[in-house]
């Protein structure tokens, strides 16, 4: 037998009667010729891991731009974090976890440079083209862009769940709405812990009632979150909270939007970066031959220029887009010889 017939029929045996089974996905964009040892959640998990798009997180904003300590979240330690937390619950739930895992592991592939500033400084060039949102992206990341234009060619229920990971989204399956919380419960939770890092918050700050439920710690009040979605998701065909641990997460996301996310000094980096995504954006709608060789396919394909501009404004590290900004508007030492 095969390995990947064994790990099929494992998941039938295993999984719950909620659980996306993988014998059962809606199949890939193109037909291809399964993998004799692992299953198609596994696969599609495994070309995540490998794309440029998974390597390129690392060095891009969470929530601090180019933070100066070792510590700070990254896009790609988030991502890793929201896998972990939905993997926990996928699993006490009997549901599958390869495809939770893929799912997360892919949900921000498409994510700017310079975090949410960043989507917004696109989002407003591109208003008149349909606008930009990094779900979106994300999809035609893993559609379109890797792979030379190839995409990577991923399940449907993979980029069912990348696609509708946001709050307004609404995932086909019970896995994609694990990760579509989980998500929630990792970045509310670990940008407190660089917002305190970086002096912006004191502990004490945290509102006394919500400490009262959840706790002082990064740990516990992730850990009183998952069990309760767990506890409130068993035997359904739904993931939820509680009404009062759902009244938490909504509380300690609004303290942190007043506290740290509008804050003024956010702000204030928000605004240099914007100016450097709008300056970048401006420079290669002019002058589109002068991006990369992969998006030089894409506008060869027929994709339109503004579009391409975007993919690939969208694709920088904050380092790489600070960089191609100095080179094309900050003047350069030279010395006289």
């Amino acid at each position: 037998m095969e390995l990947r017939q064994f790990q099929e029929e494992l998941e039938e045996k295993m999984l719950g009667q909620y659980a996306t089974k993988s014998i059962n996905t809606k199949g890939r964009q193109r037909e291809e010729e399964k993998c004799d040892i692992r299953t198609d959640f596994q696969r599609d998990r495994d070309r995540i891991i490998h794309c440029k798009s998974f390597r390129r997180m690392k060095h891009k904003t969470q929530v601090f731009i180019s933070p100066e300590g070792d510590h700070y979240r990254t896009r790609l330690t988030h991502t890793l974090e929201v896998s972990q937390i939905a993997r926990s619950i996928a699993r006490a739930l009997r549901l599958n976890e390869d495809l939770t895992e893929a799912i997360a592991l892919g949900h921000d592939l498409g994510h700017t440079p310079f975090g949410h500033a960043g989507e917004r400084k696109l989002d407003a060039l591109c208003k008149d083209s349909g606008g930009f949102a990094h779900n979106e992206q994300s999809l035609r990341v893993v559609e379109r862009l890797e792979k030379d234009g190839r995409g990577l060619n991923l399940t449907w229920e993979v980029r069912d769940g990348i696609l509708n990971h946001r709050t307004s989204g609404s995932p086909a399956t019970l896995e994609g709405k694990i990760v579509q919380l989980s998500d929630k419960i990792a970045y509310t939770n670990h940008d407190i812990d660089d917002a305190i890092r970086a002096g912006m918050l004191r502990p004490r700050d945290i509102p006394r009632e919500i400490v009262a439920r959840i706790g002082t710690r990064s740990s516990s009040r992730i850990n009183a979150m998952v069990r309760d979605t767990i506890q409130n998701s068993m035997d359904i065909n739904d993931i939820r909270m509680s009404e009062e641990m759902r009244t938490t997460l909504k509380d300690l996301r609004a303290f942190m939007f007043k506290h740290v996310y509008a804050s003024d000094i956010a702000v204030a980096e928000h605004k240099k970066a914007e100016k450097i995504i709008g300056d970048l954006f401006d420079y290669y709608l002019e002058y589109p031959e002068e991006m990369s060789s992969e998006f030089q396919v894409l506008l060869e394909d027929g994709d339109p220029v503004r579009q391409v501009v975007c993919d690939y404004i969208a694709c920088m590290t904050d380092r790489f887009a600070v960089a191609k900004y100095k080179e094309l508007f900050i003047p350069q030492e030279w010395t006289v010889l």
